[in-house]
């Protein structure tokens, strides 16, 4: 005992510090760990996975369609068959083709539009949120002007007096849309911009707008996100309803557009249901997965909600404990 207390070597063996027997978290674990949860999630699976074949549709739609969605191919309100999969227009063009050919512009539109809404919200709504001030009245009386106008009378007047097109329904669509998204983010930064880490910046000396885009917006990542889908759901929906009224250019192929035709045509009254139901389902569809996506994300992202899941799974596992029965001494 004495000589191994004396041995230098067992002294620094003695002292070598005990490697963690775990891995420490990545960065991107920590950062990122809500976009694992979600794909982890059966509605965001479900949501993805619609929207996906939605996408592929639109990508490939000249490889798939068989017909020019343009063309004359028959005669008029034809019903589906093994020829025409989805029937004829009342100007004898294939349903099939304009349906899979719509997608590409209604979905062009809406991702367009929610991408530049939730960039708008972004800017507007961070930069009112972290300045304050005079800075944040006027940009906050900016967007409560933009919310209560009614949304659809301005759609309608705006679409009419540009010049028809998919960048002026982009565009027109993100000046009416921006102000929800903005009005979130600034709600969100004015909470962090009383953190600590925020504080710490400042006294570092980094500039705001380093601040504002690389210290509080990586913390709103699943809140932007959100806020987007959102975006695209009422692109989607506000492209069509004008479509819809005859407030595009109705030469476009898009779902809106489809619809157009079929009520001009009067495909209700002739009954040519086979017109309506295709782009009607398309639309009902996206905004449903890209809804799924988003309760998805506000499930794991938001604690009450979490809170309340882990609570209800609890409940669960002791209901599904045995009571034990204890029989009585005789």
């Amino acid at each position: 005992m004495q000589e191994h207390a004396n041995d230098p070597a067992a002294l620094v063996i003695s002292e070598e510090p005990a490697k963690p027997t775990t891995k420490p978290a990545s960065a991107f674990a920590a950062r990122f760990g809500w976009l694992i949860a979600i794909m982890r999630n059966p509605k965001a699976l479900i949501g993805t996975v619609i929207v996906v074949v939605f996408v592929l549709m639109a990508t490939f739609a000249p490889l798939i369609a068989e017909h020019d969605p343009t063309k004359f191919i028959a005669r008029p309100h034809q019903p589906p068959s093994a020829k025409y999969w989805f029937g004829t227009t009342g100007q004898g063009k294939d349903v099939f083709a304009q349906t899979l050919y719509g997608a590409r512009t209604s979905l062009t539109i809406g991702f367009a539009t929610g991408l530049l809404t939730t960039l708008l919200g972004i800017i507007l709504g961070m930069t009112a949120g972290y300045f304050g001030g005079w800075v944040d009245d006027v940009l906050s009386l900016l967007t409560n002007v933009v919310l209560i106008i009614p949304g659809l009378p301005l759609l309608a007047i705006l679409a009419a007096f540009l010049s028809p097109g998919k960048m002026t329904i982009i565009i027109v669509l993100s000046v009416v849309g921006w102000a929800w998204p903005a009005r979130v983010l600034r709600s969100q930064t004015l909470t962090l911009r009383t953190k600590d880490f925020v504080a710490s910046s400042i006294v570092s000396g980094e500039g705001h707008f380093t601040i504002i885009f690389g210290e509080i917006l990586p913390n709103m990542t699943s809140l932007i996100a959100s806020s987007m889908f959102g975006s695209i759901i009422y692109a989607i929906g506000a492209e069509t309803g004008l479509s819809f009224l005859g407030l595009t250019n109705v030469s476009d192929i898009s779902w809106g557009t489809n619809l157009y035709w079929a009520q001009n045509n009067a495909g209700l009254l002739v009954g040519a249901w086979w017109t309506i139901v295709p782009s009607g389902i398309c639309v009902a569809l996206i905004a449903f997965a890209l809804a799924m996506i988003n309760y998805a994300m506000d499930e794991i992202t938001n604690p009450r909600l979490r809170a309340e899941k882990e609570l209800s799974n609890v409940f669960k596992q002791r209901s599904t404990l045995a009571t034990p029965v204890v029989r009585a001494a005789k």
